[in-house]
C-alpha cells in the first residue's frame, strides 16, 4: 500500500510510529521556574550527535517537561528499563502543574552534579544536559505545528557499574526498555555486532 498522510492512512490504527521502532524512552526530568520538579517520558526522543554529546526530545505541544527545559536551560534523562517500566509508565500520567511526578509515581529521586533537576535514583544511567536548541517544529509550508523540539547538550554522565562489562555498557545487564507503535515496548535481551567496512576487522572503541 502506499498513502500521504495528508489524506490519511485508512487504517484502523496509524503505522507510522509502528514503522519508525523501537526507540528510545526519553524519562526526562526538570525544574520549572517556582524549584517544582517534573518527571515524564517521551518517545519521540534520539542521540542527535557525539562530540559534543548532544540529545533530544519532541514534545506534541508544550507540556511541562518542553515548557520547563526552554524557561530554565536544563534537564535530565534517565535511562528506562524493564524493572522500571511501571513507574515509567505511571509517570506518563496528567499531573496538574506544579505536581512532581516523583511523588504521584512514588519513584525515589536522586541529586544531579551539575544541573538542578534531579534523575532516577534506581536508573542504571543517566545524562545532565544543559539546553541548546529549543524551537516549535513548522511543516513544509512554514506553519506552526505545536510540536516542540528541546536539544541538550550532556555536560554529565552517570553509569551504574553493575552495567559495565570490559569498558563497555551492558544493555543486556541494564535490561533497557524501548517504546515501539501502538502500545507496544521492546526490551533489550539480545546483541548483535557487526563490523562496518571502515573498522578495519576490529571494534573500535569510542
Amino acid at each position: 500500500m502506499f498513502y500521504e498522510p495528508k489524506n490519511g492512512h485508512g487504517l484502523p490504527w496509524d503505522p507510522f510510529k509502528a514503522i519508525v521502532a523501537p526507540r528510545p524512552i526519553g524519562w526526562i526530568s526538570t525544574i520549572d521556574e517556582q524549584g517544582r520538579v517534573n518527571l515524564a517520558p517521551y518517545s519521540y526522543f534520539a542521540i542527535v550527535h557525539n562530540a559534543p554529546p548532544m540529545i533530544a526530545f519532541g514534545s506534541e505541544g508544550l507540556k511541562h517537561s518542553a515548557a520547563n527545559a526552554r524557561a530554565t536551560g536544563e534537564f535530565t534523562f534517565s535511562l528506562a528499563t524493564r524493572e522500571l517500566f511501571d513507574a515509567m509508565n505511571a509517570s506518563s500520567g496528567s499531573q496538574p502543574e506544579g505536581v512532581s511526578e516523583f511523588d504521584s509515581a512514588g519513584i525515589e529521586s536522586a541529586p544531579s552534579r551539575i544541573v538542578r533537576p534531579p534523575r532516577v535514583a534506581a536508573s542504571p544511567a543517566a545524562l545532565e544536559c544543559r539546553v541548546v536548541h529549543a524551537m516549535e517544529l513548522q511543516d513544509q509550508d512554514g506553519r506552526p505545528s505545536n510540536g516542540f523540539l528541546t536539544i541538550g547538550q550532556v555536560v554529565g554522565v552517570h553509569i551504574d557499574e553493575a552495567c559495565m562489562q570490559d569498558g563497555r555498557f551492558d544493555m543486556v545487564a541494564a535490561e533497557t526498555i524501548a517504546r515501539c507503535g501502538y502500545r507496544d515496548y521492546a526490551h533489550v535481551t539480545e546483541l548483535f555486532e557487526a563490523l562496518r567496512p571502515t573498522d578495519g576487522g576490529a571494534f573500535p572503541p569510542r
